[in-house]
C-alpha cells in the first residue's frame, strides 16, 4: 500500500518527493545509506529479504532518481519466484556515473529490449532531476523540458511513457494502482495534502527543517478506520487505501497473503510469501533545489523485530551536490 507523491509547486525546491513504503515489518531492509563500491554513487535502502537485493526508491550523485509502487494485476498471482520488480529500480540507478543516456533512451532499453513482462505490477517514475530544474530553459527560451517518466509493466513502447513535472505547479501522486486512478482515496488526498503542506510553508516562509517536518507530517496521515467486531480481513484491508500512513495492522491473520494482495485488496486467493504485521515500514522526504542540491531524509518506524521507533530516532539525513558528494548523516 505504498504512496509517492511528488511536486513542482515550491518556488525554492523544483522538486519534492515524499514517499511511504508499506510492507510487512518484519521484512528485513537495509536503511538508507550510499551503496557499497563499485555503486557508491547511489543512495538509498535496499532490500535484504531476497538476494537480488531490489530497491523502491534511490538516487544517485548525478541526479538520477527512481521510486516504484507496485500493484496487483486483477487475476493474476504473484509469487516470489518472479523476476523482482526492485531490480528495475536498481537497473536505473546503476547507469554507469559518466553515462549520457538520456531517460528515453533508459526508457527503451527497458521496454523494448529487456522488457517489462513477468515482473509483476509496477509503476516506476524515474528520470534526471536536472530535467526538472532546467525545465523550460532551453535555448530558445520557449522549448518545455519533458521533466520525468513513468513506465509500467503495461507501457508497450517508448511512446507510450507517461511524462510528468515537466512544468511548474504540477503534483502527483502513485499508489498501488496505475498511474492515473483516481478511485483511490490516498492518491487524492496525498495530492491535496502535498499542495496545502507547500501553500503553506510559503505562505509562512518556513525553514528547510520546517518544510521536511511538514511534509513528514503528510505521510503519517493516519484515516484507517477500526476494523469492525466479525468484519473479515479481505474486506478490511480495502480500507487501506483510504489511508496515507498505515499504522500496524494484522498478524496471524494475515499468514499466508502476500503483500501484493494486502496492497491491492483485491482477491481472497492465498500465496506462499513473507507474512505477518504489515504497516509503513518506511518514510522519506527528498527536496531538490535550484542549485541541484539534495536533502534526503529516511525516516524509519519500526525495528527489525515490527516493533515501533520512537519518531525522529530511526532518521538519516543526507544533504549533497549533484555531482559533488557531500553527506550528513543523522540530525
Amino acid at each position: 500500500m505504498c504512496i509517492a507523491v511528488f511536486s513542482t509547486a515550491h518556488p525554492d525546491y523544483p522538486f519534492i518527493l515524499i514517499s511511504n513504503r508499506d510492507e510487512y515489518l518484519g521484512r528485513p531492509t537495509h536503511v538508507a545509506d550510499r551503496w557499497p563500491p563499485p555503486n557508491d554513487h547511489v543512495l538509498g535502502g535496499w532490500d535484504l529479504h531476497r538476494d537480488v537485493h531490489g530497491t523502491w526508491l534511490g538516487i544517485t550523485r548525478q541526479g538520477r532518481i527512481a521510486v516504484l509502487t507496485n500493484f496487483r494485476e486483477e487475476g493474476q498471482a504473484i509469487i516470489e519466484g518472479a523476476k523482482s520488480r526492485g531490480v528495475t529500480v536498481k537497473s536505473f540507478l546503476l547507469t554507469p556515473p559518466d553515462s549520457d543516456e538520456s531517460t528515453e533512451e533508459f526508457a527503451k532499453r527497458l521496454v523494448e529490449e529487456e522488457g517489462v513482462q513477468g515482473v509483476g505490477g509496477f509503476s516506476l517514475l524515474f528520470g534526471k532531476l536536472q530535467d526538472v530544474i532546467r525545465r523550460g530553459e532551453e535555448e530558445d527560451g520557449s522549448a518545455k523540458k519533458k521533466g520525468l517518466a513513468i513506465v509500467s509493466n503495461r507501457t508497450p513502447d517508448v511512446e507510450g511513457l507517461i511524462w510528468v513535472c515537466g512544468e511548474r505547479d504540477e503534483t502527483h501522486a502513485l499508489s498501488n494502482s496505475w498511474y492515473g486512478d483516481r478511485s483511490w482515496p490516498k492518491v487524492v488526498q496525498g495530492e491535496e495534502e502535498l499542495k496545502s503542506a507547500i501553500h503553506e510553508s510559503v505562505r509562512k516562509g518556513e525553514s528547510q527543517d520546517a518544510l521536511i517536518k511538514r511534509l513528514f507530517h503528510v505521510l503519517s496521515i493516519d484515516t484507517l478506520p477500526m476494523k469492525k467486531h466479525g468484519e473479515e480481513w479481505e474486506i478490511y484491508i480495502r480500507e487501506l487505501r483510504n489511508s496515507i500512513f498505515i499504522p500496524p495492522v494484522g498478524g496471524s491473520e494475515l499468514n499466508g497473503k502476500s503483500a501484493d494482495e494486502v496492497a491491492a485488496a483485491k482477491s481472497q486467493e492465498r500465496i506462499e510469501a513473507t507474512s505477518g504485521i504489515y504497516g509503513t515500514q518506511k518514510q522519506t522526504v527528498v527536496l531538490c533545489d535550484r542549485q541541484g542540491k539534495i536533502t534526503y531524509v529516511e525516516r524509519t518506524r519500526t525495528d527489525e523485530n515490527g516493533d515501533p521507533i520512537e519518531v525522529g530516532k530511526g532518521d538519516r539525513r543526507f544533504d549533497f551536490q549533484i555531482d559533488q558528494w557531500q553527506e550528513r548523516v543523522g540530525k
